[in-house]
């Protein structure tokens, strides 16, 4: 089952390791440095290291940028939506000031528009959940803030990631059919607008982030594009030389092995490891590390073949 929820806060000075008054320079140091420590190439089959390479991405992008990082240090959580707030606290302001004076026996009195303290109210309830619909004055003009987005993870096997395909995701008993191109990664995050949650009053909905998530595979690991596996050789094969079979993701091939091949040895098939995301046509290679099988119970014969293999290969 995929799991919708609201993204949540995040502090980006927390994740990067540095303070609220670190330099750019500082920034870009620890970005660096945590970027080479958590990139999926070096941690694989860590979905931890990949969460949290995602966030270091997002905490970089915002805070190595001047005009967001001011946004994000004055507003906080709500930093996208920080100006529109002034704005629309500026206008509030100035809707109460509008004032109607005049007399009448004796009496001051003035009038105001109908923008009330309850429907600024609206605002910072939005703010938090639901979705910001304002009134300003006679106008009735409305202020409007889309609503919350969604995060779901959507689980494939290796194999489904390498096949462009389609899926069926339920999010608040309203289905989404979404296309998968082949090659997606593990962590890779796609966006779909308007599936989020509702706006309030007829304002535009947020959108749905879908994380992928790929399931290891016992036969393949999976570095960038390229894939990883094993194949056991028998010691003659290593020693003389010959052929064996290789499993890949479409199929099996024929892995000329040559004489002398040491175990541990790692070959490369070309072209037959994962697909390029969104490059038809394109993959990576296949790597095989050999591993040699020693032959076991051994007849008298092969005793003593062995035996004098072993006297004249030593010097």
């Amino acid at each position: 089952m995929n799991r919708i929820e609201k993204m949540p806060y995040i502090n980006y000075y927390k994740i990067l390791g540095v303070d609220r008054n670190a330099t750019a320079e500082d920034i870009k140091k620890a970005y660096r440095k945590l970027a080479r420590k958590l990139h999926p190439d070096l941690n694989p089959n860590d979905k931890e290291a990949h969460r949290k390479f995602q966030e270091l991405n997002e905490a970089n992008e915002v805070l190595s940028d001047p005009e967001k990082r001011a946004r994000y240090d004055k507003y906080g959580e709500n930093w996208k939506h920080g100006e529109e707030y002034e704005k629309a606290q500026q206008q509030h302001q100035q809707q109460r000031g509008r004032q109607q004076w005049g007399s009448g026996d004796g009496q001051t009195f003035y009038t105001q528009g109908d923008f009330s303290d309850d429907d600024f109210s609206d605002f910072f309830h939005s703010m938090f959940g639901s979705g910001f619909s304002q009134r300003s004055g006679s106008t009735g003009r409305r202020y409007r803030f889309k609503g919350a987005d969604y995060q779901a993870e959507l689980h494939l096997t290796l194999r489904q990631a390498t096949q462009t395909h389609q899926q069926t995701l339920s999010v608040h008993d309203k289905n989404v059919r979404i296309t998968i191109p082949a090659g997606v990664a593990d962590g890779q995050k796609i966006k779909l607008a308007g599936y989020g949650q509702p706006g309030a009053e007829g304002s535009p909905s947020g959108d749905l982030y879908i994380t992928f998530i790929i399931e290891e595979d016992p036969h393949f690991k999976r570095l960038g594009n390229d894939l990883h596996t094993e194949a056991a050789i028998n010691l003659y094969t290593a020693v003389l030389g010959g052929t064996v079979m290789i499993d890949t993701l479409d199929g099996q091939v024929k892995m000329t092995i040559k004489a002398g091949t040491q175990p541990g040895s790692k070959l490369r098939l070309k072209g037959k490891g994962f697909p390029v995301y969104k490059k038809e046509g394109a993959f990576g290679d296949l790597y095989v590390t050999l591993k040699v099988q020693l032959p076991e119970h051994l007849s008298d014969k092969e005793k003593e073949l062995f035996s004098e293999l072993s006297k004249l290969r030593k010097p």
